[in-house]
């Protein structure tokens, strides 16, 4: 038999089409390292999302693994390099969620622009400020893109509407700018960018590239965004940057440490701080999951495997 292990909460459409496929499927949304470990020389196929790392150690014991699949797009917490020389095909899956990330990265710019939650915070504690309160529009204004993969292009998409210059900067993509899309350098980002979201996968190249130093150099007092990957920002930097006004505000979908509950005492003092600011928005790396998105991401998986027939519709 050939044996799936899915070691996360899917689409119920998954694991029912792989036994429709012959699969015996090993359905451990809450399986541990130690418990995977033991499973993993049987199986020939493997689906995680970011809670379990794939090393060196469990590729060795996963004699029968032929394929890993990641629900979703960053691939930090698999060994690809040695799965690969181990012939083990490794898939992620960002044309699922794309959307989804793009249009909370909306929601969040648009929130932050119109103080839309911090004014509501207002009024339930019966403070009713109208001009105190007044928005920013989007319209007209340059939004910098750091990354123009699945996301960022996504995400420049969502944007067409508002009349904006979008700035795009990819360091391994070239001959995608046209008409309001423009390739810039970085620092012609932070040079002219009212919006800057940060759209990359978390590799050491990219690790805390927003720094102390990326904050000090930017001129608009821009909108920080980060949905991409905790580590891609430095949050003592950013709250320094708050602090100084060298940003206007900031809404991230990820922090440096997401175990919320298990916080040293600085990082405490220091989301507690970031916390209480009106000018922040922080949401529960919750981008890329909606509904839609945890269907579509099921789908391209059985799509990129070769196990489903690719449909005509836009991921």
């Amino acid at each position: 038999m050939k044996t799936v292990i899915i070691t996360a909460k899917v689409h119920e459409y998954l694991p029912a089409r792989l036994k429709e496929l012959g699969f015996d499927v090993m359905y451990e949304p809450d399986i541990t390292y130690q418990e995977l470990e033991a499973l993993i020389p049987e199986a020939v196929g493997l689906i995680v999302t970011t809670r379990i790392p794939v090393d060196i150690t469990l590729l060795d014991k996963a004699q029968s693994l032929k394929w890993i699949g990641r629900l979703g797009s960053g691939m930090e917490k698999i060994n690809t390099t040695y799965a690969e020389q181990k012939g083990i095909l490794c898939i992620s899956t960002p044309e699922g969620n794309r959307n989804a990330v793009a249009e909370h990265t909306l929601g969040l710019l648009l929130n932050l622009m119109n103080r839309i939650s911090s004014s509501f915070e207002e009024v339930k504690r019966g403070i009713w400020r109208r001009e105190e309160n007044s928005g920013t529009e989007l319209r007209g204004k340059t939004v910098g893109i750091v990354g123009f993969g699945n996301t960022g292009s996504r995400f420049a998409h969502l944007l067409q509407p508002f009349d904006v210059t979008v700035l795009a900067y990819d360091k391994y993509k070239y001959g995608f700018g046209q008409g309001y899309i423009k390739e810039a350098s970085l620092e012609q980002i932070c040079r002219y960018a009212s919006v800057i979201s940060f759209h990359v996968p978390l590799t050491d190249e990219t690790r805390y590239m927003a720094n102390a130093d990326f904050f000090r150099s930017l001129k608009q007092r821009p909108v920080v965004l980060n949905t991409s990957r905790g580590q891609i920002l430095h949050l003592q930097a950013l709250a320094e940057a708050l602090e100084n006004e060298w940003i206007s505000a900031a809404g991230l979908d990820v922090l440096e440490n997401e175990e919320i509950h298990n916080l040293s005492h600085s990082e405490k003092e220091l989301y507690n701080w970031l916390f209480q600011q009106a000018n922040v928005i922080v949401t529960p790396h919750i981008a890329g999951y909606s509904r839609e998105a945890f269907f579509k991401m099921a789908k391209v998986l059985l799509e990129k495997l070769g196990l489903e027939k690719p449909d005509n519709t836009e991921h």
